[in-house]
């Protein structure tokens, strides 16, 4: 489905989506998967990689921004190979996943009720779910909402961030006032200093490349071919929505997270952490989980050494190591 599309009633009114044409994804390094689709909202597909056998138990992959599923390339083979059905999804706007093309086509909110109902069209149940970045963001969320459907969680540089009103309402504004007084003026990833600064070049340089982007996240040195596949979803500006979206979108439902919380607070599933060690944007979330998640109790957490915010890409092989045979123990 190349070319536009109108988004029905929960994608949003009068929205046009487009699709990335296949022809950028030929040859990938390492993503040899199948692409499988199912409709999220009326009009609005959401791609995902389906592998393994399909009785296994259900390992759930869940990206962040500006990446999508080619950052599990890593983690996919061997989660498959030990018997798990290993299903990784491109958020909307992301990969090959349809991408509205305005910024105000995505809410935070919207992402959540996408996910769920993905879950829910798939009938997805004995989730054991991977978060990392937006994945945490979107999929604690959807995790609060309907936790029958999950088995266990494992999160890896990621968070929830919450605050009860009015400092909900407060936080938001003032994040986003900090990053509209910035505009355009962070051009490069090197002149971030702080999450206003990511915001503002985000959503307003003129110049937004989710490649590089990646690669300054990274410990190891991507190929150009790794670089060109990251940036593949991405052909030119009506694409890159998303991307551009979503820092804008994080203090947006900070009370709503806040009531997550409470709801997480409750559950019993067990939950693994697998946090980076060179990470300056989540460092300190591990400590979160595990004082707020009861479940968190007596498991075998590990910091993941020599990768930065973007682990899977720096330790793919590593993670699902450390998550199989914890995974087999359930």
């Amino acid at each position: 489905m190349v070319g536009t599309h109108d988004i029905g009633a929960q994608g949003g009114h009068g929205v046009t989506a487009i699709r990335t044409p296949d022809a950028r994804f030929t040859d990938l390094p390492d993503y040899p998967f199948a692409p499988h689709y199912v409709a999220v909202a009326p009009g609005l597909e959401m791609h995902y990689v389906d592998e393994g056998p399909r009785d296994g138990p259900v390992v759930l992959l869940l990206h962040g921004q500006p990446s999508w599923s080619y950052l599990y390339r890593k983690m996919i083979p061997p989660l498959a190979e030990a018997g798990f059905r290993v299903i990784a999804p491109d958020l909307i706007g992301f990969g090959k996943s349809d991408k509205p093309i305005t910024k105000s086509a995505h809410t935070y909110a919207g992402h959540v009720a996408w996910m769920r109902s993905f879950i829910e069209k798939l009938d997805l149940t004995g989730i054991h779910v991977f978060v990392q970045d937006w994945g945490g963001l979107i999929g604690l969320r959807v995790l609060a909402e309907v936790p029958q459907r999950f088995a266990s969680l494992t999160a890896g540089n990621t968070g929830l961030p919450a605050a009860p009103f009015p400092m909900s309402l407060i936080g938001r504004w003032l994040m986003r006032y900090k990053a509209w007084r910035k505009g355009d003026s962070i051009t490069s990833m090197d002149k971030i200093a702080g999450f206003p600064d990511w915001i503002a070049h985000a959503r307003y340089a003129r110049e937004f490349n989710p490649g590089a982007t990646v690669q300054a996240a990274t410990i190891r040195e991507l190929t150009d071919d790794e670089v060109a596949a990251y940036q593949a979803p991405f052909p030119d500006e009506p694409y890159m929505m998303g991307p551009r979206a979503m820092p804008w979108l994080v203090p947006s439902e900070l009370a709503q997270g806040h009531a997550a919380w409470k709801t997480l607070e409750k559950l019993d599933l067990p939950v693994l952490l697998l946090f980076s060690d060179s990470d300056p944007v989540t460092a300190g979330q591990d400590k979160v989980f595990a004082k707020r998640l009861k479940g968190t109790k007596g498991q075998p957490h590990a910091t993941i050494a020599n990768a930065g915010h973007f682990l899977q890409d720096d330790k793919g092989e590593d993670i699902a190591a450390k998550m199989i045979p914890w995974l087999k123990t359930l």
